[in-house]
């Protein structure tokens, strides 16, 4: 008699019952996997502070990945009023906000989550120095838009809230770049932009919200008007100013008028130009071609400017908090570092001196930067005294000052 088949009474229905309890099993012994959102921002900004190394970096230490939106700085106000959404961190100019705010579309940002806010130089929260001492009140002085009223809010604060419109970044003073190679005199003043001798030799920059304060600089310099407010001119002081700047210019005295970076720095190295308006950085890449160039103190002082860091309100929920922990990383110290290294802006004006730094000098750490320290050592000395001060993120920083 045959033996009995095993597999008689194997139906479709068994088959299927012991395949689904199978999977069962082994779902219950699988590890778990779980999709993970990448952690990215996208960076607006004119491109002062957007560096591949930076990027680098971040993404090392934090997992961040840096995406650079590099536009002009027309371009930056545009967008923020435009397009909010096409960002997720904005690096703007404080002298930018009063043309932003109003439109509702940067928030204002939770001071309580910034790990290095109450190490922020006074010079932008009060106006004054570490030590007091008031500084220059013209134009839109940072402290005139530090703190909005409330989160959503349209409207500055008037006196310090928990809510910040820009957490401050880079700060310089920017004054005249000279050739000193083939001006071959002393240059002190504002008014030799517009002197007959460099006539088609000149140049003055095509970003209307700053060219316009170089102007009022060169007319005051020039005797021709004294303003109470380069910043909140009446409608005569345009008209004035705008008067004689088109007039130079009909008469030939402008080789161009430059918007963008490399422009600058084309335009001098080249020799075209021999006296222009000019950012600290423009002039470190001429003398890194071998060619002289001044950053050059004038009697009559600097024209400040300063930038920082906002938040679009589309930015909510996780994405905001990847927006605060890039934020605080750029503030804890690589990336002031670096771009000190590169010629690049940390600065702000104190007692008619150039002193480098973010955050208030005598509550910085104290570690020095010894490569920015040797960087500076290499640059030129003639009339000038330098100083290396205790500045942002436990960095030391370059001084720079003419003698009397």
């Amino acid at each position: 008699m045959a033996g009995k088949n095993p597999f008689s009474k194997i139906t479709r229905r068994t088959v299927l019952k012991g395949a689904g309890a199978l999977m069962g099993s082994t779902a219950v012994c699988a590890p778990a996997v779980h999709a993970q959102e990448p952690k990215v921002l996208r960076y607006l900004g004119t491109a002062v502070n957007q560096s591949t190394e930076i990027a680098k970096k971040v993404k090392e230490d934090t997992g961040i990945t840096i995406e650079y939106v590099p536009v002009t700085t027309d371009e930056v106000a545009k967008r923020i009023v435009t397009q909010p959404n096409s960002f997720d961190i904005v690096d703007e100019e404080y002298f930018g906000l009063k043309k932003v705010i109003p439109s509702g579309n940067l928030l204002g940002m939770d001071a309580k989550r910034i790990k290095n806010v109450d190490k922020i130089t006074p010079i932008f929260t009060k106006g004054e120095l570490p030590g007091g001492k008031k500084i220059g009140d013209q134009g839109t002085a940072p402290k005139k838009v530090f703190y909005l009223e409330g989160q959503n809010s349209k409207v500055f604060a008037k006196s310090p809230t928990q809510w910040i419109t820009l957490i401050p970044t880079v700060y310089n003073a920017d004054t005249l770049g000279i050739r000193p190679d083939l001006i071959k005199r002393p240059i002190e003043s504002w008014k030799e932009l517009l002197n007959p001798e460099f006539k088609g030799k000149a140049s003055i920059l095509n970003i209307p919200s700053i060219g316009i304060m170089d102007a009022a600089m060169v007319v005051e310099a020039s005797g021709q008007h004294t303003y109470k407010d380069k910043g909140n001119m009446t409608k005569a002081e345009i008209d004035l100013t705008m008067k004689v700047m088109t007039e130079a210019k009909k008469a030939g005295q402008f080789r161009a008028f430059w918007k963008d970076f490399n422009e600058s720095v084309n335009l001098m190295a080249s020799g075209e130009v021999v006296i222009q308006s000019m950012w600290s950085p423009a002039v470190t890449a001429v003398r890194s071609k071998g060619i002289a160039c001044t950053y050059q103190p004038l009697k009559e002082g600097y024209r400040a400017w300063a930038a920082g860091f906002g938040l679009p309100r589309t930015v909510t929920g996780k994405k905001a908090d990847l927006a605060y922990e890039f934020i605080n990383w750029f503030l804890d110290g690589w990336a002031g570092a670096f771009l000190n290294r590169q010629g690049y802006r940390h600065r702000e004006v104190q007692d008619g001196a150039l002193r480098v730094g973010l955050l208030d000098g005598r509550q910085a750490g104290r570690k020095g930067h010894q490569g920015a320290r040797r960087h500076a050592a290499r640059e030129s000395r003639a009339d000038a005294r330098r100083w290396f001060l205790r500045g942002a993120h436990g960095r030391r920083r370059l001084l720079e000052r003419r003698d009397g």
